[in-house]
C-alpha cells in the first residue's frame, strides 16, 4: 500500500470508483484526485465494478450502492471476494438500516457525500479497519500455526517415548539435541519423526 492508515494521512492510494452517473462520478474523481489519489473511474453499475476490480486490482474500491436495487447487497458480496483492499459504499442518503445491511456484507465503510472532509473520512475509516483486520488474521494463523506446532511435537514426543522407553521431558531433550545438531528446529525433527512412524508397518 502506498498510503498509511493513520487518521488524515492516507494518501496517494489507487482508488477505483463505480457510479453509473457520470457527473456525479466526475464530481467524486475530482475530489479523490484533490486529495492526493490516483484515480480509477468507470461510469458503471456494481454489477459490472466486479469485474474492473478484479482487473485493476485497486487499493480501495468505492461503489455507488442504491437501496431499491434488489440485487445490491448479493452485489456487494462479489464485489468484496474480488477486492484486495476495502470496498466502501456511497449512498444516496445515511439509511441506517441499509448501511447496517451493506456491513453485513463486507462493506468496510460508507460515504454519503461527495465533499472532501467525509470522502478523506470514510477512506481513513477503511483502511484502518482493513489494517486492523489483517492483522487480527495474521494474529489467528499465527495461534493455529503455533498450536499446529505444538500437536506436532506432542506426538512426536509420544512416539519417541514410546519407541524409546523415555519420559516426556527426557523425549523432547533428545529431540531437541537432535535438533541442534543438525541446526534444524525441533518441529521440523518432530514432523519427522510423525511421518516416520506413519510409514512403519503396525505391529
Amino acid at each position: 500500500m502506498s498510503g498509511t492508515c493513520q487518521d488524515h494521512t492516507v494518501r496517494g492510494l489507487r482508488v477505483l470508483v463505480a457510479d453509473e452517473d457520470q457527473r456525479a462520478l466526475d464530481l467524486l474523481a475530482a475530489v479523490l484526485s484533490d486529495l492526493g489519489h490516483q484515480v480509477i473511474q468507470y461510469a458503471i453499475s456494481v454489477r459490472q465494478a466486479i469485474e474492473r476490480i478484479a482487473d485493476d486490482d485497486p487499493e480501495i474500491a468505492i461503489v455507488m450502492v442504491h437501496r431499491d436495487d434488489d440485487h445490491a447487497l448479493a452485489l456487494i458480496d462479489q464485489a468484496v471476494e474480488f477486492a484486495s483492499g476495502p470496498v466502501i459504499a456511497q449512498v444516496a442518503d445515511n439509511d441506517v438500516e441499509f448501511i447496517a445491511r451493506a456491513a453485513e456484507h463486507g462493506i468496510t465503510a460508507y460515504v454519503d457525500s461527495i465533499a472532501a472532509e467525509p470522502v478523506q473520512a470514510a477512506i481513513e475509516i477503511a483502511m484502518r479497519r482493513y489494517h486492523e483486520a489483517a492483522r487480527l488474521s495474521e494474529k489467528v494463523d499465527q495461534l493455529e500455526g503455533a498450536l499446529a506446532r505444538r500437536g506436532t511435537i506432542e506426538r512426536a514426543k509420544g512416539i519417541v517415548m514410546e519407541r524409546h522407553g523415555l519420559d516426556e521431558r527426557a523425549a523432547f531433550s533428545l529431540m531437541r539435541d537432535h535438533a541442534r545438531s543438525q541446526s534444524r528446529r525441533v518441529v521440523d525433527i518432530a514432523d519427522a519423526v510423525a511421518d516416520g512412524h506413519a510409514l512403519l508397518p503396525k505391529p
